[in-house]
């Protein structure tokens, strides 16, 4: 039996392949200021969307709100960050995540978690 690899390789619609190529292509100058991620944290509850600005770290290990670089601006990513966000975090309770760009491995990898709300109900007479 021959193993099966884990990863599910997908076609990427042409604005999200644009928008890799975007970041990837900014590698070298995050690299040279230091910065080790850039990430977009996006969280959808309510039917609502939200994308927060993208932010930048210069840690060795990525941890959401930790370490930021204050004076570091790559906000002309923003918008290729947005692209690699998921369709559809926003439905039902809400999914949330973060978009994650490991500048040294130069490897995009998008986190995405949604809600579950279970409900129980009865129905009596009293």
């Amino acid at each position: 039996m021959e193993n099966e690899s884990s990863e599910v390789k997908q076609t990427l619609p042409p604005e999200q392949v644009a928008a890799k190529a975007a970041i990837l292509a900014a590698c070298d100058h995050l690299s040279e200021a230091g910065i080790t991620f850039v990430t977009i944290h996006f969280d959808g509850s309510g039917d609502e969307g939200v994308n927060e600005e993208v932010k930048c770290y210069a840690t060795e290990d990525y941890a959401y709100e930790e370490s930021e670089v204050q004076n570091a601006d790559f906000s002309c990513l923003q918008e290729h960050f947005e692209a690699l966000v998921p369709y559809g975090y926003e439905n039902d309770c809400g999914g949330f995540g973060d978009v994650i760009l490991n500048v040294k491995a130069r490897k995009i990898t998008v986190e995405r978690n949604d809600r579950f709300e279970d409900y129980t109900t009865s129905n009596y007479e009293v």
